[in-house]
């Protein structure tokens, strides 16, 4: 199953949305959307924490 997340679901005010084929994909591609696209410059555990809670599967 493919996972999904919504970065709006992660507290920003964005559209973007992250199809992966695991969970440690997904968190990659969010990790590399954020530095990219908001700035961060480190994923917070609490960043982590907050992606695996808000992940769909399709």
């Amino acid at each position: 199953m493919t996972k999904v997340v919504n970065c709006r679901d992660l507290g920003f005010d964005c559209d973007a949305v992250v199809r992966a084929e695991s969970s440690e994909e997904a968190l990659q591609m969010v990790a590399q959307h954020a530095k990219e696209a908001h700035a961060m410059d480190e994923v917070t555990p609490e960043l982590v924490e907050k992606v695996h809670e808000v992940m769909l599967e399709e």
